[in-house]
């Protein structure tokens, strides 16, 4: 029985130490195998830029009201801003001119005493689109509110439009870089790796048109509201990496 038990040990050993090397030769052929995976992979860049021309106009108008009750602050502004969206809504256009409320507040006003010694209020009116002729004319007629800020933007179907041609031209420049990289390099081609693309939003410089638009409204009423769009740069990049081949 010792004699048995000694032979199944030794051929428990023979048989630990054969699965040992399979393990080790295992592990050696994932490592070549990796190595020569990462052998001849060159990663990089492309990437295009356009400037492009601001076509979404926001104008944000306000009512502000103050008075010795809550309430009465609160009914002044539902007042102005029924007016003011009776008037917007004349205008309103599915694809051209959205119109929405904005923000719509009544906090109390306290005297040097900390006490309270009335009301303060102020309700917004939102005017946003890419017809521009439509909304700076409804600005005018609307006064009621005050403008408090107006901007540009790029809305998403223009956006889509320019990252769409964008894109095919960072694509190609990519795979030209690519063959560029290979020919270099003295190699017949290239496979493609793991790729991304993306973009950028677009920095737009500033205009000044709160000052212009509050002097016209000064000066002429029914006036539209004079505005200017900015420009700014809209980039889309591929990151990636090619392996090339011999």
């Amino acid at each position: 029985m010792r004699q048995a038990f000694s032979s199944r040990s030794g051929l428990s050993r023979t048989l630990r130490g054969s699965l040992l090397a399979s393990a080790l030769a295992m592990g050696a052929c994932a490592v070549h195998a990796e190595a020569e995976a990462q052998q001849n992979v060159v990663r990089f860049s492309a990437g295009v830029t356009q400037e492009v021309t601001q076509d979404l106009l926001i104008v944000t108008l306000q009512a502000t009201r103050e008075g010795s009750q809550a309430a009465d602050v609160q009914a002044g502004l539902k007042q102005a801003m029924e007016a003011a969206l009776a008037e917007a809504r004349k205008s309103a256009h599915p694809q051209g001119m959205e119109v929405r409320t904005g923000t719509f507040s009544v906090q109390p006003r306290y005297n040097n005493s900390g006490r309270v010694n009335g009301w303060q209020g102020f309700a917004q009116l939102i005017l946003e689109g890419t017809d521009v002729a439509r909304i700076t004319q409804t600005t005018g007629r609307i006064n009621q509110l005050n403008v408090i800020n107006v901007s540009y933007g790029l809305s998403r179907a223009l956006r889509e439009q320019y990252e769409s041609t964008l894109t095919s031209q960072a694509i190609a420049r990519f795979k030209t870089r690519a063959s560029q990289i290979a020919t270099d390099f003295g190699m017949k081609g290239y496979t493609l790796g793991d790729v991304t693309v993306s973009s950028t939003d677009p920095g737009f410089e500033p205009r000044p048109y709160l000052a212009k638009a509050m002097a016209m409204r000064a000066e002429m009423a029914d006036a539209p509201l004079p505005v200017e769009p900015g420009k700014g740069v809209l980039s889309v990049t591929v990151n990636g990496q090619v392996t090339l081949k011999p």
